[in-house]
């Protein structure tokens, strides 16, 4: 009942769409600023980019809020929260999760600060990469259960380097971007079952990457790809895929819909679903 009641405030978010663009900051081209990751930073579904949430340039702010829903085979995860950046160079995020089984005996959630810089580079307009460093600040709420599973703490740090390039004129003819991000992590679950393990209790070094096409000027097709630390011997994780569709109807709202393939999950196997998100920028 809960999770319909997220799916419920999903829909009365997006009825805010229409909301006239002329209130946000809007200095680049549509679809540039990406959506909100899971985790509250800028990016796609599942992996942080190295672009800042929001359409702001270097003369301009933004706010962003989202929120976001995954339902797989046998558990439930919503996440919702906002981001500020400024002047195109700092980007501040807050996010909560919530993680709960369909036979409710598993009843997890986190909060995450996010911090992340531009480095250099710009998305569309040099040669090079736009490259960004972040960090992601986070805190378990549920400390027993992870300590009896291993996890060492329940707090940590997530670290990641990003760099996303944007070409206009790519493959066919399309608008195409590319994203590969280095984390260096040692979240168990995002960090929902607590960090290190006793399997390893120190950081590893973590592969993610996206691609994405636009198919029209609003509609965006891609896939994602992220690397899992697996640090626990009784709940192994698996690493995480998606293919995601993203809307754009202007430069206020993001919708982005995703079929997700999340491995293993709390000894549970073959965790699979849909994922449904929607950003709101000003």
């Amino acid at each position: 009942m809960k999770f319909l009641k997220s799916w419920f405030s999903l829909f009365v978010l997006s009825q805010l769409i229409f909301i006239p663009s002329q209130v946000i900051a809007g200095g680049k081209l549509i679809g540039t600023s990406g959506g909100t990751q899971i985790e509250g930073s800028g990016g796609g579904g599942l992996v942080p980019w190295a672009t800042l949430s929001g359409y702001g340039t270097r003369d301009e702010k933004s706010v962003t809020t989202f929120f976001s829903a995954v339902s797989v085979d046998d558990f439930r995860m919503t996440s919702y929260g906002a981001s500020y950046t400024y002047h195109d160079r700092i980007e501040v995020s807050f996010a909560h999760q919530s993680f709960k089984s369909g036979d409710k005996k598993t009843d997890l959630s986190q909060d995450i600060i996010g911090l992340k810089v531009r480095l250099f580079g710009d998305l569309v307009y040099t040669p090079w990469p736009q490259v960004a460093l972040g960090a992601q600040f986070k805190n378990a709420n549920n400390t027993d259960d992870n300590q009896f599973l291993g996890a060492k703490n329940n707090q940590g740090v997530d670290y990641y380097f990003a760099a996303t390039k944007a070409w206009l004129d790519g493959p066919f003819h399309r608008s195409f971007v590319l994203n590969t991000t280095l984390r260096y992590s040692k979240a168990n679950q995002l960090g929902l079952r607590g960090f290190g393990g006793d399997k390893q209790s120190s950081y590893k070094s973590l592969l993610e990457a996206s691609a994405g096409v636009f198919i029209t000027r609003y509609w965006m097709l891609g896939v994602e790809y992220r690397q899992k630390p697996d640090l626990l011997r009784a709940a192994k994780e698996d690493d995480w895929k998606d293919i995601f569709v993203t809307f754009f109807p202007n430069k206020t709202a993001a919708l982005s819909f995703a079929f997700v393939d999340l491995g293993r999950i709390d000894g549970k196997e073959k965790q699979s679903g849909a994922y449904l998100s929607l950003q709101l920028t000003y």
